[in-house]
């Protein structure tokens, strides 16, 4: 029992102590606040005093309100500096923005300018392309139908409103434009197929300048002239084509195959035949040398031969005949064909 006695005894001794201490704490406490409330609430005398001989002015404040007014002014000279940083920023944005607005304002001018441009050369391509369609006799009437399903007829698109959307103009024309140029493309490559038929046609028939590079000149035309040895009149049954000079290189003027490559040392010298489609025959001679062999395949433009002296010859040149079948023509007439051509397509 004694021991139990003894446990009590320290165990209220305790409880004691923590009691006073902590009502020590909280007297501690009590009195803090209550010395800041005594210093919040300690009042001072402003007085302020003029220069003259007036009534002295007495203002009484206390630390507190000394204390919100001072952290009323730091909050003020606070907002001030964090709207000027704020407006500044702003005004900075609002800069920037005005600049790229510009930029864009003067790309978009830059880009009507452009799409006027474009209008100006449209019509120069509608034109040429309306004269080329008519000179190679091309019926338009599946295209003009397709401009008209797509609005895309220049005659038509030129004469466009500003939309009642307020939509930019220049939107509609290009994609007008557009549609124009897509109903265009069938009348091309029908332009294109033509082209290819011809140029087929062009490689079949003696067409081509003989010697190559379009170098040298008519000496002696096709039909009457004077035999440069008899003094005779005849009838020259090709022409005479000189350079000055031998060597120059001699071209098939269409595709074809050879069929003879002879020597006649009283009359063409070196020589060589070329049979073509459709009944031609070409006849090269006074060749220095030939660079084909009989039944050999050759191409227009390939170089058979070259310029020479040969056989009964005044002089280095190409004697260049045409026939067809057993008839003698004038090769000019197919020489001619490619620059009428030419011509024509450029009307």
């Amino acid at each position: 029992m004694a021991s139990v006695h003894k446990y009590k005894r320290l165990e209220n001794s305790i409880v004691r102590k923590f009691k006073n201490m902590a009502a020590a704490v909280g007297k501690g406490i009590a009195s803090f606040f209550k010395g800041i409330f005594r210093l919040f609430g300690r009042r001072y005398t402003v007085m302020l005093v003029p220069h003259s001989e007036k009534k002295v002015y007495n203002m009484h404040v206390t630390v507190f309100s000394m204390l919100c007014v001072v952290f009323l002014f730091v909050g003020i000279v606070g907002a001030f500096i964090w709207y000027g940083a704020e407006y500044s920023g702003t005004q900075g944005t609002l800069l920037e923005k005005d600049g790229k607005l510009r930029q864009t304002q003067a790309n978009l001018d830059e880009l009507r300018d452009e799409t006027s441009r474009l209008l100006r050369a449209a019509r120069g391509f509608e034109a040429a392309l309306a004269s080329t369609l008519s000179t190679l006799g091309i019926d338009r009437s599946v295209a003009d139908a397709q401009n008209a399903s797509f609005s895309g007829d220049l005659s038509s698109f030129f004469d466009i409103k500003e939309s009642a959307e307020g939509s930019l103009r220049e939107v509609d024309d290009v994609r007008r434009l557009a549609g124009y140029l897509s109903s265009a493309v069938d009348p091309v490559k029908e332009i294109g197929s033509l082209l290819d038929s011809q140029s087929a046609l062009l490689t079949d028939i003696p067409s081509m300048w003989p010697i190559k590079g379009g170098i040298g000149h008519i000496s002696m035309f096709f039909g009457q002239n004077e035999n440069p040895f008899t003094g005779l009149w005849y009838i020259h049954k090709g022409i005479d084509l000189s350079t000055y000079r031998q060597g120059d290189p001699v071209i098939a003027t269409a595709d074809g195959q050879v069929v003879t490559v002879e020597y006649d040392a009283n009359g063409f010298g070196n020589y060589v035949i070329i049979k073509h489609k459709h009944g031609f025959y070409t006849r090269y001679a006074h060749l220095r040398e030939s660079r084909v062999y009989r039944g050999q395949r050759v191409q227009q433009g390939q170089v058979i031969g070259y310029i020479g002296n040969t056989g009964l010859s005044t002089g280095p040149h190409l004697h260049y005949e045409v026939h067809i079948g057993s008839d003698v023509v004038d090769p000019l007439k197919y020489l001619n064909i490619r620059s009428s051509l030419a011509r024509t397509g450029t009307r």
